[in-house]
């Protein structure tokens, strides 16, 4: 049987180990077999420093199946899934790894409705690379493709025209040296805040700080907020698909900013649905719940939490890890448009802290156990077998094992990207969260003595 070549966000791997010229040139070819020949296909990168030889293996690929290739170079994913709907082409490929290391690099596809590629449309791709039966015929032609940031501003701009802004916050803006670098600052300049920027050269080995913007790599960051007496920092991962937020406090939690904006979105839509993951916690919940909101849980990856909010009609889609799919801008995760939504709807920073203290506090907690990537699907069927002891009130088995209880719940799921069983757990209260953490965790070291006796 062989190997998926797509994980919960595109292929990826770290560059000429897992992911390989040759193996970028087959799905470039994979994917110019399945569209029409003579289709157009819109190619971006982030900034990582083997953006070229993966674009040119992807680009070589395609060309030989009679695609052509608009290259618009160093961009953001949401500007190459907005531009691909936009401008018309038949598909969108986004050369990037998101949040991983430098040395890590992959391949991630978009509809020309600019809707990422469902997991059926990666079988499809994976079913032709694999059988290696690809079409061959007159070769196609590479053109580089100016102005499409002013493209992706004007639109930007027109979903924006009227909103409030308070444009006497005084923003601080971190790309983290990636695909935003330089672009998003100046979006923020032209629609008229104060913008102050760092880390904000595209340079793919990330020197100022990690790809991944989180708590502990965005300690100078919220040092250099404070020094310069801003409001609000917006700092983006390597590819903007996710944005994450910090004040004079420091970190705003993932959680926590996913709860307030999904708020927003609840509330300026009318449509009561969220659709999110079930790594998500429940502080979502809580935060749409007086105005009547739902939150429905599926697969992990903004590619199903795109398709579950279309197929559910949601106000929007959301992951945990700071990814927002607004639809008045489109089924694709857009941080930047997702920052100013937040930014349309808040008057002072402090509202959001204000309104998070409002909810009932929960403790959040999660960790893993090593596993071998090739006894994973037995462990977890062990896992299902032991988990009755735990009395859930109720079990979503999408995507791992989420167990529901009385203010509180547990995830136990199969890491797509590393060899290891992630456990999380989140309850109201601390030790109960703790004992959840502790009692998931030994559940899948007993699983994978079993399996591996």
């Amino acid at each position: 049987m062989n190997k998926p070549l797509f994980s919960t966000s595109g292929v990826r791997g770290v560059v000429n180990q897992d992911l390989t010229p040759e193996l970028c040139k087959n799905v470039g070819r994979a994917l110019g077999t399945l569209l029409p020949a003579g289709a157009a296909v819109c190619l971006a990168t982030d900034s990582r420093l083997s953006r070229e030889l993966i674009k040119h293996a992807v680009s070589e690929g395609l060309l030989e199946t009679g695609l052509n290739v608009a290259d618009i170079e160093i961009a953001p994913t949401p500007a190459l899934a907005m531009l691909t709907r936009e401008m018309g082409f038949d598909a969108g490929i986004m050369i990037t790894a998101s949040h991983n290391p430098p040395e890590y690099n992959g391949i991630k596809l978009f509809n020309r409705d600019s809707i990422g590629y469902s997991r059926a449309q990666e079988e499809e791709v994976e079913q032709v690379y694999y059988g290696g039966q690809f079409r061959a015929g007159k070769i196609g032609a590479v053109e580089q493709v100016p102005l499409m940031k002013d493209k992706y501003f004007a639109f930007i701009k027109a979903l924006t025209a009227g909103w409030n802004f308070n444009y006497g916050l005084k923003l601080m803006i971190d790309p983290g040296n990636g695909a935003a670098a330089g672009f998003a600052s100046e979006l923020f300049r032209q629609l008229g805040f104060t913008v102050i920027p760092v880390n904000d050269v595209p340079d793919g080995r990330f020197p100022g700080r990690s790809s991944e913007p989180k708590e502990d790599t965005l300690q100078e960051t919220i040092k250099f907020l404070r020094q310069k007496n801003a409001d609000l920092a917006i700092c983006f991962d390597g590819d903007a698909d996710r944005v994450v937020f910090c004040d004079r406090q420091g970190f705003i939690g993932f959680n926590e900013m996913i709860a307030f904006i999904s708020r927003i979105a609840v509330q300026s839509s009318g449509k009561l649905t969220v659709a999110t993951t079930v790594e998500t916690g429940m502080l979502l919940d809580l935060a749409v719940r007086d105005m009547g909101g739902r939150v429905i849980r599926g697969r992990v990856g903004d590619v199903y939490a795109a398709h579950l909010a279309r197929e559910n009609d949601a106000a929007l889609g959301v992951e945990s890890v700071g990814v927002y799919i607004l639809p008045a801008a489109g089924y694709y995760p857009d941080s930047i448009f997702a920052a100013l939504t937040l930014l349309g709807a808040i008057r002072q920073v402090a509202d959001i802290r204000e309104f998070l203290a409002s909810l009932p506090p929960l403790h959040f907690y999660k960790d893993k156990v090593a596993c071998s990537n090739d006894i994973k699907a037995a462990v977890m069927q062990q896992v299902g077998q032991q988990s009755a002891s735990l009395k859930a009130s109720a079990v979503n088995g999408l995507d791992g094992l989420r167990f529901e209880f009385e203010g509180a719940w547990m995830l136990i799921r199969a890491s797509g990207t590393e060899p290891a069983i992630r456990v999380l757990a989140e309850a109201q209260g601390q030790a109960y969260a703790r004992s959840l953490l502790s009692r998931g965790i030994v559940i899948v070291q007993d699983a994978i003595k079993k399996v591996s006796a």
